[in-house]
């Protein structure tokens, strides 16, 4: 219910109306419509970027028949690792859906961007997922498992917590028309030194993730995720943007 996510049409082909219209010089009788399509669009692809690596890891987790070949139907790993992986990558995602529904905010341009990446989600999700959970897989060290769940949670609830700063913060359509800055939650001072802590999580999130199973899978979706503003130069090249649009 955005005020940037609606519009208001005439009818359901027309362009939608610009804020300086007024109801009163138009032709709309006594009713028009209200839309919401373009959000809807970007909601339904996220949800489904998130959704398809949750039905496809657990299978493999499950060992499903014609996975793993028939010895191996329905059989369950002795590693406790296995099972920590499982738990970590289906609640990351299980997060992600929330936020979709709840707390995120899309912007036209990235729509392209959001069709590759659900192809992305979905590819190394399959990989990991084989590649954690084959019969022949050996954990790393037993003592650094539940290290990197902790580091796991932090991550998580770092860019749970640097997403409710941005959807507080005012917008003119899809672009910021003010600056976020973090609060006395711990989580979200990393602003005083990046614009995007919020994907610093997320990449430290992953690379928990990867030290935690020690897979290749997950060392090369930590590489090609999407990069990162984590400089101090960057933080006050993205102030001056915003200063200046003010």
């Amino acid at each position: 219910f955005y005020p940037s996510r609606q519009a208001l049409k005439l009818h359901s082909e027309g362009k939608a109306l610009s804020d300086d219209d007024v109801l009163e010089d138009l032709p709309v009788g006594t009713t028009a419509g209200l839309w919401s399509r373009k959000h809807l669009i970007h909601t339904h692809l996220e949800n489904n970027k998130c959704l398809g690596p949750l039905f496809i890891y657990l299978p493999f987790y499950y060992r499903l028949p014609y996975i793993y070949g028939h010895e191996y139907v329905f059989t369950r790993s002795p590693f406790k690792v296995l099972k920590l992986a499982s738990w970590c990558h289906s609640l990351h995602y299980f997060k992600r859906l929330v936020e979709t529904s709840f707390i995120h905010r899309f912007s036209d341009g990235t729509l392209p961007l959001r069709t590759f990446m659900l192809c992305l989600y979905w590819g190394f999700a399959a990989w990991q997922a084989c590649y954690i959970n084959h019969p022949l897989y050996t954990p790393p060290t037993v003592f650094l498992h539940h290290l990197f769940v902790h580091f796991i949670q932090v991550c998580e609830f770092g860019n749970f917590s640097v997403h409710l700063i941005l959807n507080g913060i005012s917008c003119n359509g899809s672009r910021p028309t003010e600056i976020p800055y973090p609060t006395n939650n711990s989580f979200t001072w990393l602003f005083f030194f990046m614009s995007c802590p919020n994907y610093t999580y997320e990449v430290g999130s992953w690379i928990s993730f990867t030290l935690l199973t020690q897979c290749v899978p997950g060392r090369q979706y930590s590489i090609t995720h999407r990069p990162q503003r984590t400089t101090i130069e960057s933080r006050r090249l993205h102030l001056k943007s915003l200063i200046s649009d003010l």
